[in-house]
C-alpha cells in the first residue's frame, strides 16, 4: 500500500479500490431492493437523520437485543417497551397503541424520571422501530397504517431479515421492507447474521433526503464523498457541515459483501430446508411448539427458536438448554427482554407486569443451530437430542 502511494501521489490507488469495492456493493444492493442506501452506522445514523434528539420517546420492542434501544439513549431520546405477540415474538401493535395512550397520560411522569428526579413534561412520540425476529417478518401494511395513524417515522431492526418477504395475500406482490416515506430499515452484515462483511451492516430508504444526510453523516459530517478528493478530477478541499462519524464500510469488508449478496438466496434456501426438516421432525412433540411459518412469509430463518411447553416438562428451559449442550448441541436464548435488565429497570421503572407476554414466553425460549452448510447428521443430531430430552423429562 505504501508503494503504490508512493507511485500514485495525485491519487492513491486505495482510494479507487475502496471506490471499486464499494460502490459495487452498493450497485448490487440497489439491484437487490430498490432503494437508496448507507453502508454501517445503521440505527443510529437513521434516527440521527430522522431528528431524533432529547425530549422525544420512540416505541421499540422489549423483545430484542440491545442495540434496537440502545440508539434511542445515544440521542438522548427515550425507549418505550412495547410488549411482543405470543406466537410471533415480533411488537404486539395493540400493545404499542397502549404505551402510547400511557405516555401521553399524566401518570407517565412515573416511568419518566430520565433527568436527575426530576419530573419532566409528557414526551413527544416520534418514531417506531420494529423488530423482525428471527427473520420472520411482521405485518407492514398494518406496521405504516399505524405509523401514519399516531404521525410516526420508522425504523426497521431487520438484522434477522435478509432475505426475507412478505405479502398480505397470495395474490399480492411480495413487500422485502416497509415502504413510507419517513422509513429506514437497517440490516446487519456482522458475522453471525444471514449475509456478512464481517462487521457493520446497511441502511436501506426510498427517501433521497434521508440518504443524503446518512451517507454524509457516516463520514464525519463531510459536505461530500471524502474519497472523491483523490479521484482524477477530485478537488482537495471539503467542508465539515455537522459533527458526524466514521461509520463507512472498509472495502476489504465490501468485497466480501459483494460475493455474499450474490449467495443471499441459496444461503436463505439452505436454512429453510433446514427449518422445514425440523418443523416436520418435531410437530408432533407435545412439550414444544415449532416457530411459525407460512405462504405469505419469506422467512430468512436467521434463528429457529422453540418455544418449550413447561407445563409438559418436568425441567426448566436452562436445564434444557444444558442438556442439550452436553449432547454437543450448540443453543441460545433470543433474548432476555429488555424490561428485565437492570439498566431499564432503574432507570425508566420497567416492571415485569407491564409486559405479560415477553414475561412468560422468554422463559420457554431456545434457539437451535441452522446454518448452510449443516450436514444432515448434525441435523438429525439435533433432532433426535431434542427429542430424547422431551420424552426423558416429559410430564
Amino acid at each position: 500500500l505504501h508503494a503504490m502511494l508512493l507511485r500514485h501521489p495525485e491519487r492513491p490507488r486505495h482510494a479507487e479500490m475502496h471506490h471499486q469495492h464499494v460502490a459495487g456493493l452498493d450497485r448490487r444492493v440497489e439491484l437487490f431492493l430498490g432503494r437508496h442506501h448507507q453502508r454501517d452506522g445503521l440505527r443510529d445514523l437513521a434516527v440521527e437523520a430522522l431528528g431524533l434528539v432529547r425530549g422525544h420517546g420512540v416505541l421499540v420492542p422489549t423483545m430484542t437485543f440491545a442495540a434496537t434501544a440502545e440508539v434511542v439513549r445515544y440521542q438522548g431520546a427515550i425507549p418505550i417497551l412495547v410488549d411482543c405477540d405470543p406466537v410471533t415474538l415480533n411488537m404486539d401493535l395493540d400493545d404499542a397503541a397502549r404505551k402510547l395512550q400511557k405516555v401521553q397520560s399524566k401518570d407517565y411522569a412515573d416511568y419518566a424520571d430520565y433527568a436527575g428526579g426530576q419530573k419532566q413534561k409528557p414526551l413527544r412520540v416520534v418514531g417506531i422501530m420494529p423488530v423482525h425476529v428471527g427473520g420472520l417478518m411482521m405485518d407492514l401494511d398494518r406496521l405504516q397504517q399505524f405509523a401514519k395513524e399516531h404521525k410516526l417515522w420508522v425504523v426497521e431492526d431487520a438484522a434477522h431479515a435478509f432475505p426475507a418477504g412478505w405479502r398480505r395475500t397470495t395474490n399480492q406482490p411480495w413487500q422485502q421492507r416497509s415502504n413510507g416515506s419517513s422509513t429506514v430499515t437497517c440490516y446487519s452484515f456482522y458475522a453471525n447474521k444471514t449475509i456478512t462483511t464481517g462487521e457493520g451492516g446497511m441502511a436501506v430508504t426510498s427517501n433521497a433526503k434521508l440518504a443524503q444526510r446518512i451517507r454524509m453523516m457516516s463520514l464525519h459530517g463531510l459536505s461530500h464523498d471524502a474519497w472523491e478528493r483523490y479521484s482524477a478530477n477530485g478537488n482537495w478541499d471539503y467542508k465539515i457541515v455537522a459533527p458526524g462519524y466514521k461509520y463507512n464500510l472498509t472495502d476489504v469488508a465490501a468485497a466480501m459483501g459483494i460475493h455474499q449478496l450474490g449467495r443471499a438466496e441459496a444461503m436463505r434456501r439452505e436454512r429453510e430446508a433446514i427449518a422445514l426438516r425440523y418443523s416436520d421432525a418435531l410437530a408432533g412433540v407435545e412439550e414444544i411448539e415449532v416457530p411459525p411459518h407460512d405462504e405469505n412469509h419469506i422467512h430468512s430463518w436467521h434463528l429457529f427458536a422453540l418455544k418449550l411447553r413447561l407445563r409438559r416438562l418436568t425441567i426448566s428451559r436452562d436445564e434444557f438448554m444444558n442438556q442439550l449442550k452436553r449432547a454437543g448441541v450448540g443453543c441460545s436464548v433470543h433474548w432476555r427482554p429488555l424490561h428485565l435488565h437492570p439498566y431499564y429497570q432503574k432507570t425508566f421503572g420497567w416492571r415485569a407486569k407491564d409486559f405479560p407476554v415477553a414475561t412468560a414466553v422468554w422463559k420457554r425460549v431456545v434457539s437451535l443451530p441452522i446454518f448452510p452448510g449443516m450436514r444432515n447428521d448434525e441435523i438429525e443430531h439435533v433432532i433426535s437430542t431434542v427429542k430424547r430430552i422431551c420424552a426423558r423429562h416429559a410430564r
